[in-house]
């Protein structure tokens, strides 16, 4: 059985101690705040391979070493064992208002003591933090916790890390385009144009995932032909995320509300491509309404 090593990183304040709680209760033996000089030291300690599935979790903390983390990471994958990162990210805004609600300090804060500039202060440190962290963003699967409660954070680490390890994992996800993008999308499909059940009195109340809107959409042609549309860019697209490494791919389909539209195409998408990927599926506007 090989290794695995799940990489936690991401922006102060994106949940990741959530994050690092959901993958202990999947069976990671977790380690938080390693600093990167260890890493090595750490996995290579044991000989015996007794720890199967390991997550660390790394921070802005110590970001004088971590530039030499994807060298570590990839010295790891020779040695045959299976890796993966996961980056917690958050709008900027989003983690001005955390902040302010904690009262915690950033720890790239430049101030100690409350100032006349902190909103200021801590709008810098963020954006300070974004780019030491680009070179581990660039290469990790990014989950945007902007809108996720606890539980819908735990529930979506879970589901990622309880997925077999594989070539590619295939997140689809459905999303209201009025309540913005997910930040951690690779692809974005904008299906507004589409025919919507909304202005459809008996279906309005109902989701892509009841039959009788599914029934409805499958009787327009253009949501076929978007569907073939989207299904011809990830064909052709898909093999080469493999051969470049690609551990998880989001493929983001946005509607007005996310309700039906997205939803259907979503269900539709996943199940066609689930014979052949790990595929899973997510709901963003259904899933916030059913843990409100």
């Amino acid at each position: 059985m090989k290794r695995e090593l799940i990489l936690l990183t991401g922006m102060s304040g994106s949940g990741k101690s959530v994050a690092l709680h959901a993958l202990e209760d999947s069976g990671f033996y977790c380690v938080d705040n390693l600093p990167p000089e260890l890493l090595l030291p750490f996995m290579l300690l044991d000989q015996h391979h007794r720890e199967q599935r390991v997550a660390i979790a790394m921070d802005v903390r110590s970001a004088a070493t971590l530039p030499m983390v994807p060298a570590q990471l990839d010295h790891l994958r020779a040695l045959d064992v299976d890796v993966r990162l996961l980056f917690l990210d958050t709008t900027t805004d989003t983690l001005v208002h955390r902040y302010s609600e904690t009262r915690r300090r950033h720890p790239l804060s430049v101030h100690q003591e409350p100032t006349s500039d902190l909103r200021r202060d801590l709008i810098s440190a963020i954006e300070r933090e974004r780019e030491l962290l680009t070179a581990l963003r660039d290469q990790a699967h990014i989950i945007d916790t902007s809108l996720l409660r606890t539980g819908q954070l735990l529930a979506y680490v879970k589901s990622l890390v309880t997925a077999p390890f594989a070539q590619l994992t295939l997140m689809f996800e459905s999303f209201a385009f009025k309540r913005g993008i997910p930040v951690h999308a690779d692809f974005v499909f904008d299906v507004r144009m589409l025919p919507n059940p909304h202005y459809e009195p008996e279906l309005r109340a109902l989701t892509g995932q009841d039959a009788p809107v599914s029934e409805w959409l499958a009787m327009h042609p253009e949501v076929g032909q978007m569907r073939e549309h989207i299904e011809g860019f990830l064909d052709h697209w898909l093999p080469n995320l493999v051969r470049d490494h690609r551990s998880y791919v989001t493929v983001a389909i946005g509607c007005t509300g996310g309700q039906h539209r997205s939803v259907y195409l979503v269900e539709q998408l996943a199940q066609r491509y689930s014979a052949a990927w790990v595929t899973l599926r997510r709901h963003r506007e259904l899933d916030a309404r059913g843990s409100a």
